[in-house]
Protein backbone atom coordinates (compact mmCIF):
# COMPACT_ATOMS: atom_id res chain seq x y z
CA UNK A 1 0.00 0.00 0.00
CA UNK A 2 2.90 2.50 0.70
CA UNK A 3 4.50 1.21 -2.08
CA UNK A 4 1.13 2.51 -4.63
CA UNK A 5 1.70 5.50 -2.44
CA UNK A 6 4.86 6.64 -3.09
CA UNK A 7 4.43 5.57 -6.47
CA UNK A 8 1.21 7.51 -7.22
CA UNK A 9 2.31 10.44 -5.61
CA UNK A 10 5.86 10.38 -7.87
CA UNK A 11 3.85 10.69 -11.22
CA UNK A 12 1.79 13.13 -9.73
CA UNK A 13 4.90 15.19 -9.13
CA UNK A 14 6.39 14.79 -12.82
CA UNK A 15 3.56 15.41 -14.20
CA UNK A 16 2.92 18.85 -12.68
CA UNK A 17 6.77 19.23 -12.78
CA UNK A 18 5.91 18.32 -16.83
CA UNK A 19 2.82 20.72 -16.61
CA UNK A 20 4.97 23.57 -15.39
CA UNK A 21 7.68 23.41 -17.43
CA UNK A 22 5.22 23.20 -20.44
CA UNK A 23 3.85 26.26 -18.99
CA UNK A 24 6.56 28.25 -18.86
CA UNK A 25 7.61 27.97 -22.41
CA UNK A 26 5.32 29.41 -25.64
CA UNK A 27 3.02 26.50 -27.55
CA UNK A 28 4.80 26.07 -30.95
CA UNK A 29 2.22 24.58 -32.03
CA UNK A 30 -0.02 27.69 -31.35
CA UNK A 31 2.86 29.50 -33.55
CA UNK A 32 2.20 27.47 -36.45
CA UNK A 33 -1.69 27.72 -35.98
CA UNK A 34 -0.98 32.10 -35.94
CA UNK A 35 0.88 31.54 -38.74
CA UNK A 36 -1.15 29.68 -40.93
CA UNK A 37 -3.95 31.67 -40.29
CA UNK A 38 -1.96 34.46 -41.55
CA UNK A 39 -1.07 33.66 -44.52
CA UNK A 40 -4.92 32.48 -45.46
CA UNK A 41 -5.87 35.86 -44.00
CA UNK A 42 -3.57 37.60 -46.82
CA UNK A 43 -3.73 34.98 -49.43
CA UNK A 44 -7.72 35.80 -49.75
CA UNK A 45 -7.37 37.25 -52.62
CA UNK A 46 -5.13 35.25 -55.01
CA UNK A 47 -6.86 34.10 -58.37
CA UNK A 48 -7.70 30.38 -56.73
CA UNK A 49 -7.90 27.75 -54.38
CA UNK A 50 -4.89 28.80 -51.53
CA UNK A 51 -3.50 26.19 -49.30
CA UNK A 52 -0.87 26.76 -46.67
CA UNK A 53 1.94 24.45 -45.15
CA UNK A 54 4.21 25.65 -42.79
CA UNK A 55 7.51 23.84 -41.88
CA UNK A 56 7.75 22.41 -38.18
CA UNK A 57 9.17 24.73 -35.82
CA UNK A 58 12.67 23.71 -34.06
CA UNK A 59 11.36 21.83 -30.99
CA UNK A 60 14.33 22.82 -29.18
CA UNK A 61 13.20 26.25 -29.30
CA UNK A 62 12.35 27.63 -26.09
CA UNK A 63 9.94 31.06 -26.18
CA UNK A 64 8.48 32.94 -22.76
CA UNK A 65 4.83 31.96 -23.06
CA UNK A 66 3.20 35.08 -25.38
CA UNK A 67 -0.88 35.84 -24.49
CA UNK A 68 -0.79 37.51 -28.42
CA UNK A 69 1.79 36.62 -30.53
CA UNK A 70 1.47 38.45 -34.15
CA UNK A 71 2.47 37.29 -37.66
CA UNK A 72 4.02 39.73 -39.88
CA UNK A 73 5.93 40.07 -43.10
CA UNK A 74 9.33 41.72 -44.19
CA UNK A 75 8.30 44.44 -46.64
CA UNK A 76 8.39 42.90 -50.24
CA UNK A 77 7.77 39.53 -49.54
CA UNK A 78 5.25 37.92 -51.20
CA UNK A 79 2.71 35.71 -49.75
CA UNK A 80 2.21 32.95 -52.40
CA UNK A 81 5.28 30.18 -53.27
CA UNK A 82 7.95 29.63 -50.63
CA UNK A 83 7.94 32.54 -48.11
CA UNK A 84 8.82 32.79 -44.97
CA UNK A 85 6.37 34.35 -41.85
CA UNK A 86 7.55 36.54 -38.62
CA UNK A 87 6.34 35.71 -35.30
CA UNK A 88 6.59 38.58 -32.61
CA UNK A 89 5.94 38.93 -28.83
CA UNK A 90 5.50 42.33 -27.43
CA UNK A 91 4.98 41.32 -23.60
CA UNK A 92 5.16 40.42 -21.01
CA UNK A 93 8.57 39.58 -22.86
CA UNK A 94 9.99 40.33 -26.52
CA UNK A 95 10.99 37.96 -29.24
CA UNK A 96 10.91 37.60 -32.72
CA UNK A 97 11.29 34.12 -34.74
CA UNK A 98 10.95 33.30 -37.92
CA UNK A 99 9.49 29.98 -39.48
CA UNK A 100 8.94 28.66 -43.12
CA UNK A 101 6.28 28.01 -45.61
CA UNK A 102 5.09 27.27 -48.60
CA UNK A 103 1.38 28.50 -49.97
CA UNK A 104 -0.09 27.01 -53.13
CA UNK A 105 -2.89 28.70 -55.17
CA UNK A 106 -4.37 26.23 -57.39
CA UNK A 107 -5.99 27.83 -60.28
CA UNK A 108 -6.98 28.70 -64.03
CA UNK A 109 -4.59 30.06 -66.33
CA UNK A 110 -3.98 30.24 -70.17
CA UNK A 111 -1.31 28.33 -72.01
CA UNK A 112 -1.02 28.03 -75.98
CA UNK A 113 -3.17 24.72 -76.87
CA UNK A 114 -0.78 25.09 -80.13
CA UNK A 115 2.89 27.03 -81.68
CA UNK A 116 2.66 30.66 -80.91
CA UNK A 117 4.78 32.29 -83.15
CA UNK A 118 6.38 35.70 -82.27
CA UNK A 119 4.34 38.43 -83.32
CA UNK A 120 1.38 36.47 -84.53
CA UNK A 121 -2.15 37.59 -83.33
CA UNK A 122 -3.39 35.21 -81.18
CA UNK A 123 -6.77 34.20 -81.85
CA UNK A 124 -9.16 32.22 -78.90
CA UNK A 125 -8.76 29.06 -80.80
CA UNK A 126 -5.23 28.77 -80.24
CA UNK A 127 -5.51 29.19 -76.46
CA UNK A 128 -6.51 26.51 -73.82
CA UNK A 129 -7.04 26.90 -69.92
CA UNK A 130 -5.41 24.23 -67.34
CA UNK A 131 -5.44 24.16 -63.70
CA UNK A 132 -2.26 24.27 -61.75
CA UNK A 133 -0.19 25.72 -59.04
CA UNK A 134 -0.12 30.25 -60.18
CA UNK A 135 2.35 30.25 -57.27
CA UNK A 136 5.16 27.88 -59.38
CA UNK A 137 4.04 29.44 -62.46
CA UNK A 138 5.70 32.84 -63.82
CA UNK A 139 5.03 36.02 -62.22
CA UNK A 140 1.69 37.64 -64.14
CA UNK A 141 0.99 34.73 -66.14
CA UNK A 142 -2.55 35.33 -67.79
CA UNK A 143 -5.84 33.90 -66.23
CA UNK A 144 -8.31 35.22 -68.97
CA UNK A 145 -8.55 34.56 -72.51
CA UNK A 146 -9.25 37.95 -73.17
CA UNK A 147 -6.64 39.53 -71.66
CA UNK A 148 -4.54 37.36 -74.39
CA UNK A 149 -6.48 37.46 -77.83
CA UNK A 150 -5.77 40.04 -80.14
CA UNK A 151 -2.76 40.71 -79.00
CA UNK A 152 0.83 39.21 -79.82
CA UNK A 153 3.66 37.28 -78.31
CA UNK A 154 7.19 39.04 -78.00
CA UNK A 155 8.88 35.50 -78.41
CA UNK A 156 7.33 32.24 -80.37
CA UNK A 157 5.87 29.62 -77.59
CA UNK A 158 5.69 25.91 -77.76
CA UNK A 159 2.39 24.06 -76.98
CA UNK A 160 1.28 24.42 -73.43
CA UNK A 161 3.51 27.07 -72.29
CA UNK A 162 1.82 29.38 -70.32
CA UNK A 163 0.99 32.82 -71.23
CA UNK A 164 2.51 36.02 -69.45
CA UNK A 165 1.49 39.52 -69.51
CA UNK A 166 4.50 41.16 -69.89
CA UNK A 167 5.16 38.68 -73.02
CA UNK A 168 2.32 40.40 -74.78
CA UNK A 169 1.99 43.13 -76.47
CA UNK A 170 -1.35 45.25 -78.11
CA UNK A 171 -1.68 45.09 -81.45
CA UNK A 172 -0.90 48.86 -83.37
CA UNK A 173 -3.96 50.83 -83.69
CA UNK A 174 -1.50 53.57 -84.84
CA UNK A 175 1.23 52.63 -87.16
CA UNK A 176 4.24 54.99 -87.80
CA UNK A 177 3.70 57.57 -91.00
CA UNK A 178 -0.05 57.08 -90.48
CA UNK A 179 -2.77 59.96 -90.85
CA UNK A 180 -4.43 59.81 -87.56
CA UNK A 181 -7.17 62.51 -86.34
CA UNK A 182 -6.26 64.13 -83.19
CA UNK A 183 -9.20 64.74 -80.80
CA UNK A 184 -8.44 67.32 -78.05
CA UNK A 185 -10.92 67.09 -74.89
CA UNK A 186 -11.16 69.65 -71.79
CA UNK A 187 -13.67 71.05 -69.58
CA UNK A 188 -16.26 72.54 -71.80
CA UNK A 189 -14.58 71.93 -75.13
CA UNK A 190 -14.05 68.98 -77.63
CA UNK A 191 -11.85 69.79 -80.78
CA UNK A 192 -10.02 67.52 -83.56
CA UNK A 193 -7.50 68.21 -85.72
CA UNK A 194 -5.59 65.96 -88.92
CA UNK A 195 -1.99 65.19 -88.19
CA UNK A 196 0.63 62.13 -88.89
CA UNK A 197 1.51 59.60 -86.28
CA UNK A 198 5.36 59.46 -85.57
CA UNK A 199 5.32 56.20 -83.84
CA UNK A 200 3.80 52.99 -83.70
CA UNK A 201 1.28 52.56 -80.30
CA UNK A 202 -1.53 49.71 -79.02
CA UNK A 203 -4.46 50.81 -78.02
CA UNK A 204 -4.32 52.99 -74.70
CA UNK A 205 -0.45 53.49 -75.06
CA UNK A 206 1.16 56.76 -75.60
CA UNK A 207 1.92 57.72 -79.22
CA UNK A 208 3.52 61.03 -80.66
CA UNK A 209 1.96 63.29 -83.36
CA UNK A 210 3.09 66.18 -85.55
CA UNK A 211 0.23 68.44 -86.92
CA UNK A 212 0.60 69.87 -90.45
CA UNK A 213 1.76 73.21 -88.74
CA UNK A 214 4.98 70.84 -87.25
CA UNK A 215 3.91 71.12 -83.85
CA UNK A 216 4.63 67.53 -81.53
CA UNK A 217 1.73 66.30 -79.16
CA UNK A 218 1.27 63.19 -77.68
CA UNK A 219 -1.81 61.54 -76.68
CA UNK A 220 -3.33 58.13 -76.29
CA UNK A 221 -3.80 55.46 -79.07
CA UNK A 222 -7.57 54.52 -80.08
CA UNK A 223 -9.02 52.29 -82.30
CA UNK A 224 -9.88 53.33 -85.51
CA UNK A 225 -6.68 55.81 -86.14
CA UNK A 226 -7.45 58.28 -83.20
CA UNK A 227 -5.27 60.16 -80.75
CA UNK A 228 -6.82 61.36 -77.69
CA UNK A 229 -5.27 64.23 -75.92
CA UNK A 230 -7.10 65.57 -72.31
CA UNK A 231 -6.11 68.79 -71.20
Amino acid sequence: MITLYKTTFLSVLLLSSALAQAQSHQDLAQLRSVAEAFLKKEGAGLPGEVKVEIRPLDARMQLAPCPAPEAFMQPGARVWGNTTVGLRCSAPTAWKVYVQAKVSVMGDYVAAGVPLAQGQPIEQSQLVMLKGDLAALPNGVVTDMAQAVGRTSNVSLPSGAPLRLDGLKSRPVVQQGQAVRVVSSGSGFKVSAEGRAIGTAGEGQVVQVRTPAGAVISGIAQAGGLVEVVF
